[in-house]
């Protein structure tokens, strides 16, 4: 189980019922297509916002009943047919546009809550929106999906700290920097020192206390989808592991998930107990 991007979630996998894939993979191409026009190539800030908002008129125009434009047909067309059958929220979709165009924009975050208000919208709406295909509402799971989700998002940039550095993005709060002396400058240029490395320590400790607090919904999830979530979860957890492994260093080397670790994840998957992941 990768820990990057909507990886993180599933994707019309084996373990997801068949009656689900095609919504799964819908949500899915929605929210990587979005990502990607936010992110990847080598497009203008001005050029990503405007095409976020082309994306933004194709979802307006389907959810009302109306053809999108050629663009990206395959990807709306898709999408229609599984908002309507399954009467999913719009507004999360929604959310998911703001976080994307709120990564154009590449603002810095001054303490965890405004972080976590990031993850709200890029995060935790993928999370809600597969809880809805499961027909999952009460608001106990909800707010354990929201800090699994959220907990991802935070394991993916702690992950990617010797990436997102170089290419001038920091999601680490200021107030958590100031905390340890690691000025933007240090994560920019990913230097190594004690400081960086007790401020990752903190970090990953947070993180791994969000993901404690949502991990029992795992064990209420009924099925197959329980068992993709206590994936997801521990493929988390073990990203986490392997930071701690190399003391924190995660400023200098990228940590990854293999296949050496899927006997690891799921024997710790099926080894889930309440109350602990």
């Amino acid at each position: 189980m990768s820990v990057d991007h909507y990886e993180n979630f599933p994707v019309a996998s084996l373990l997801c019922p068949a009656h689900l894939r095609p919504a799964v993979a819908a949500i899915y191409h929605f929210a990587r297509t979005a990502d990607d026009l936010a992110d990847e190539g080598e497009a203008s800030a001005a050029q990503r916002l405007a095409d976020l908002a082309l994306f933004r008129s194709d979802l307006q125009a389907v959810l009302a009943g109306q053809a999108p434009g050629p663009r990206w047909s395959g990807v709306f067309a898709a999408l229609s047919r599984q908002l309507h059958a399954f009467a999913m929220p719009p507004q999360l979709l929604h959310d998911l546009l703001d976080a994307f165009e709120q990564d154009v924009h590449n603002p810095p975050y001054a303490n965890r809550r405004s972080l976590l208000d990031y993850c709200r919208l890029s995060a935790n709406p993928v999370g809600r929106l597969l809880l809805h295909l499961y027909d999952i509402h009460d608001e106990r799971s909800l707010q354990q999906s929201d800090n699994i989700c959220s907990a991802l998002q935070l394991i993916n940039f702690w992950q990617d700290l010797s990436v997102d550095g170089p290419r001038g993005r920091c999601y680490v709060p200021q107030q958590d920097r100031d905390t340890f002396a690691v000025s933007g400058a240090d994560l920019a240029q990913c230097r190594d020192s004690p400081q960086a490395r007790q401020l990752v320590r903190v970090l990953v400790d947070w993180s791994h206390g969000l993901m404690q607090q949502g991990a029992p919904l795992a064990l209420r999830v009924p099925g197959r989808a329980g068992w993709e979530l206590r994936l997801v979860v521990q493929g988390g957890l073990r990203i986490l592991e392997k930071i701690r492994q190399m003391d924190h260093a995660a400023l200098t080397e990228r940590p990854r998930i293999g296949r050496g670790d899927a006997a690891v994840l799921l024997w710790r998957a099926a080894n889930m107990r309440r109350g602990a992941a």
